[in-house]
């Protein structure tokens, strides 16, 4: 059982950053692949980014690629999603996702099996 935790989120500024974290409050995340994800006001969950168990695989959506970065620390049992240049359109509730131990990396959320309670990013014009 893992239980996963999203903080960082806030209101900023067209072009501002921000860093998003998500840490297990049960559970061990260093042998999972974990994902961003968002849902914008409206419009369906979408994938951001995603990192494989041992860090050595990243993916991430046309829309955040160059401007959005993810990371992990296995011995703090986190992950990260670090936004700059953020736009207007980036405007979402943030959820942070695991896989099954040892899972590939994948694009679709329905293949992860835990979630987050998300964290609510707005970035004004």
């Amino acid at each position: 059982q893992v239980q996963l935790v999203e903080s960082g989120g806030g209101l900023v500024q067209a072009g501002d950053s921000l860093r998003l974290s998500c840490a297990a409050s049960e559970g061990t995340l260093s042998s999972r692949t974990m994902g961003w994800f968002r849902q914008g006001p409206g419009q369906e969950r979408e994938f951001v980014a995603a990192i494989k168990w041992n860090g050595g695989d990243t993916s991430y959506a046309d829309s955040v690629k160059g401007r959005f970065a993810i990371s992990r620390d296995n011995a703090k049992n986190a992950v990260y999603l670090q936004m700059n240049s953020l736009k207007p359109e980036d405007t979402a509730v943030y959820y942070c996702a695991a896989r099954r131990p040892l899972n590939r990396i994948t694009t679709d959320s329905g293949l992860y099996d835990y979630w987050g309670q998300g964290t609510q990013v707005t970035v004004s014009s």
